[in-house]
């Protein structure tokens, strides 16, 4: 087993017109360590097609995830949907990304546009095998991963977008590479490139779109652990057993709150240095001690990283601001939500008598939300976050 993982983000817009999406995307970590994408396209758009959509998708994510081969999965689906007379095409189109631990990703594709592939920053043609099951047509490739490998998968509402408005004759495939290409770029998280490229395709429909559009990234990273200590632990003996305990952990090293910047650079015998820098008024400036890669305040920091998260989630607007700032609360939130894969947080329970003070919004209770909810949100990102608590 090696140490490469998936970044996974994806975004879709609607039908304009419409409240349901003829897209569905399904992502699955499996008990023996696979991941599996799976992004499915009904036929139409509306209630119909997100039926069919997200019965599709479901099926071979259920199917795969309970030890079913992927091809005995992809004969079953195919088998499976009908295809519409009329117009001689199915009812639902898929593409399936299949990884294996071991460092290999596995693609099927079944009518959807095709998968667009990043090697070094550029576009990297893959081989393609053609099956026929059935009267189906499928596409499967298996794919040894680089760190830095990036795939777009997307419905075909993306190389349509904006047809025969005002003189745009459609995102074709080498105008969506291309672009992909500069958004790969930047080293943004899935998420975000997806984000920008959707928003993209929105903005050639002129916001009114034509058909529902999906896209979905995925990165290739290696893992990457972080660890994150905030606040001093409720029995002041336990502070060696903390900072022992957080510092024999592998990987980079963030020291949140004042108290606990003290005792951990007492643990470490080092200087603890203060920034009286200000770069956002909204954010407590940053300290420095030897051996720690980030020195911030605490709860203040973290309640702005937390808004970060849960903006993130949503519509990820915030990003234009975090994604490039030098303030510890941008420096911090890009270091859990793009660069970490593996998270570890040492929480101390001690009570600050300063936030006890009736006339401050703060108080131990309102730390401890903040630290859960991040936690909480950091999952929902897909990353193996752990919480210890003193």
């Amino acid at each position: 087993m090696n140490n490469l993982c998936l970044d996974v983000g994806y975004k879709s817009i609607f039908h304009f017109g419409e409240q349901l999406c003829g897209d569905h995307v399904n992502v699955v970590d499996t008990e023996d360590g696979r991941t599996v994408v799976v992004l499915a396209d009904g036929l139409g758009s509306g209630v119909k097609a997100s039926i069919l959509s997200t019965i599709t998708s479901q099926m071979i994510s259920t199917l795969l995830s309970n030890g079913i081969t992927l091809k005995d999965a992809v004969e079953s689906i195919s088998k499976t949907l009908p295809v519409d007379k009329q117009r001689d095409i199915a009812y639902s189109t898929f593409t399936i990304a299949d990884f294996d631990p071991s460092g290999f990703l596995s693609i099927v594709q079944f009518d959807n546009p095709e998968v667009v592939m990043l090697r070094d920053g550029k576009v990297f043609d893959f081989d393609k095998d053609k099956v026929v099951i059935g009267d189906k047509t499928i596409y499967k490739s298996k794919i040894e991963l680089k760190e830095g490998d990036m795939f777009a998968i997307f419905t075909d509402g993306c190389p349509y977008a904006g047809l025969g408005m005002d003189y745009n004759f459609g995102f074709g495939i080498k105008e969506i590479k291309d672009f992909l290409e500069i958004l790969n770029a930047g080293g943004a998280n899935a998420r975000t490139v997806s984000a920008e490229f959707i928003d993209h395709i929105n903005k050639l429909y002129g916001f009114a779109p034509g058909d529902d559009a999906t896209c979905v990234i995925i990165k290739v990273k290696k893992r990457t652990q972080v660890n994150v200590v905030f606040g001093p632990p409720s029995n002041r003996e336990d502070c060696s057993r903390m900072m022992s305990l957080f510092f024999s952990k592998v990987g980079k090293h963030v020291v949140c709150g004042g108290t606990t910047a003290k005792i951990a650079a007492d643990y470490l015998g080092k200087e603890l240095e203060a920034d009286l820098n200000f770069i956002d008024s909204d954010v407590p400036p940053m300290g420095k001690i030897e051996g720690v890669d980030l020195v911030t305040e605490g709860i203040i920091t973290m309640n702005k990283v937390k808004e970060n998260a849960e903006d993130f989630l949503k519509d990820n607007i915030l990003y234009q601001v975090w994604g490039y700032k030098k303030d510890a609360a941008s420096i911090l939130s890009r270091l859990l939500f793009e660069e970490a894969t593996d998270i570890d947080f040492y929480v101390g329970r001690a009570i600050n008598p300063a936030h006890q003070n009736p006339d401050l919004p703060i108080n131990f209770s309102i730390k401890m939300n903040i630290v859960e909810e991040l936690m909480g949100y950091l999952k929902q990102m897909g990353k193996n976050v752990k919480g210890n608590y003193f």
